[in-house]
């Protein structure tokens, strides 16, 4: 008999077939059981997957590469110093013409904060708008409070990182002025 789970089904009695949930076209967020759901996995084209766990194991099939962040679904874990690297490897995965699946154990902390910094960093949504999205997609998604605290620090780093410094602004602007001036 099949598996079932508090957000998939647990108290139906029915078994729930493993389900990858779709944050956007080429980025699905599931547990671990799903990731090495081979059939499901080919069915919807995925060709990259990042496993947030230290222990739970990878697909294996040939066409699906992956990496692994090895943490545990702990609030005092370092998951931000993941962040980049892993929006980094979604976002090339995606522009490569693939899929990519994010998952941990249960597919709902460390896997949404993945999930969510990725769409801060590639998709330039604010950290509210881009949980929304992955609460969306997957209703159980919950990052833990440390890993929501890492997702507040890298909303900020993202902001600070955006900004222009001064000198530069101004030499914009005083170039914009200088072209404005010539076409009189």
């Amino acid at each position: 008999m099949g598996e079932t789970s508090t957000a998939e089904g647990w108290g139906t009695g029915k078994p729930v077939p493993p389900q990858a949930h779709r944050v956007t076209a080429s980025l699905l967020i599931s547990n671990a059981r799903t990731a090495c759901d081979e059939d499901l996995l080919a069915r919807e084209g995925v060709t990259f997957c990042v496993n947030v766990t230290r222990q739970q194991p990878f697909p294996d099939l040939q066409q699906v590469r992956g990496i692994r962040v090895p943490v545990f679904d702990d609030p005092a874990e370092d998951l931000y110093r993941y962040f980049e690297q892993c929006s980094d490897a979604i976002e090339e995965a995606v522009r490569g013409g693939g899929k990519c699946l994010v998952y941990c154990k249960n597919g709902r902390s460390r896997s949404a904060a993945i999930c969510t910094a990725y769409l801060m960093r590639h998709r330039k949504l604010p950290l509210k708008d881009a949980f929304e999205t992955v609460k969306a997609a997957r209703p159980v998604a919950e990052p833990n409070a440390g890993f929501w605290s890492q997702l507040q620090r890298y909303e900020e780093d993202l902001k600070i990182s955006k900004q222009p410094d001064l000198p530069s602004q101004y030499i914009l602007q005083a170039f914009e002025f200088f072209w404005v001036d010539m076409d009189l």
